[in-house]
């Protein structure tokens, strides 16, 4: 291998470590501070704040808006609604949900995206899936459930907002999941620049329709100063940020090395959430985590084997 391509590939290895460790940094430290917000006006105001600053610098791109075709626009629009409006509505809510405990085991949940990205494409290819898919797949998603509740059953009546939580964290998982194989295919066609400034113009685009239709637009007077220095550091960071270097890594690496890379977010939620909120996985917890975990890598490393 020339030395020119291996500096590609550790940059690119090095960007999505970073966005990760960005994604660890939001899920546990960041957007659980603002809690005291309305979860739909949230994830509107991280997505307009950004676009809003997106729009100073790269307007230009706008340019591509005329010439679009109506497939194109479709599929920006599920991108953001599934991986912008209701995966980020999902898994804002599954944070706060849980006040500060466990904030890193719907991270981790979240991290069964890929079995969800590898059923979705083959369902829409209609090609059968094969038989280490589903070994590997239902190895994950048991070890979610441990991850979740360790060896007993849930209690209904101490336990509901943590299965409400995990849930959500699914429905997350899935929505990211579908997102993610939209982006695939339309990243053929557009620079990572202007696909995430699309992206977050149709997600704030629709967040503005559900506030109109749901929200509550009050809730800019109840932002409270630290609200806003939370919010800018979210946009700026962990927000936007962390997607352009997410995209900038992903175009320069192969899929093998960047779920490797991929690994520090939930690895970093773990140990920010322990730093933070003082809130450490049990054994048992640790031994699924390390086995979904296992059971992902594979799904991504062999996949013209399973899928």
């Amino acid at each position: 291998m020339a030395n020119s391509e291996r500096s590609v590939i550790l940059k690119g290895s090095i960007a999505i470590a970073i966005s990760a460790v960005l994604w660890g940094i939001d899920g546990v430290v960041l957007t659980p501070r603002l809690y005291n917000l309305d979860v739909g006006y949230v994830v509107f105001i991280l997505h307009a704040f950004p676009f809003l600053l997106m729009n100073l610098l790269l307007f230009r791109h706008y340019r591509f808006l005329p010439k679009m075709p109506g497939s194109d626009v479709l599929i920006f629009f599920l991108i953001s609604l599934f991986g912008g409006a209701i995966g980020t509505l999902a898994i804002v809510k599954a944070l706060f949900l849980l006040n500060f405990n466990h904030l890193s085991v719907v991270v981790l949940l979240q991290k069964l995206q890929p079995v969800f990205a590898i059923f979705l494409a083959k369902s829409i290819l209609g090609e059968k899936l094969k038989q280490r898919f589903l070994l590997w797949a239902s190895l994950a998603i048991v070890a979610g459930y441990f991850l979740t509740f360790g060896w007993g059953f849930p209690d209904m009546n101490t336990d509901i907002n943590t299965i409400y939580a995990a849930l959500l964290a699914l429905l997350a998982a899935f929505s990211f999941g579908s997102s993610t194989v939209l982006s695939k295919k339309i990243l053929g066609n557009y620079s990572f620049i202007t696909s995430t400034f699309y992206r977050y113009g149709f997600t704030t685009l629709i967040m503005l329709a559900y506030m109109i239709l749901w929200g509550d637009f009050g809730q800019f007077a109840l932002t409270t100063q630290d609200n806003w220095i939370f919010i800018i550091i979210i946009g700026l960071t962990t927000g936007s940020g962390a997607i352009f270097l997410y995209y900038y890594g992903l175009r320069k690496v192969k899929a093998i090395l960047a779920t490797i890379s991929e690994l520090m977010f939930p690895l970093s939620a773990v140990i920010f959430d322990y730093l933070i909120n003082d809130s450490l996985l049990t054994p048992v917890q640790w031994l699924a985590a390390i086995a979904m975990l296992l059971a992902i890598f594979r799904l991504n490393s062999e996949p013209e084997k399973i899928a």
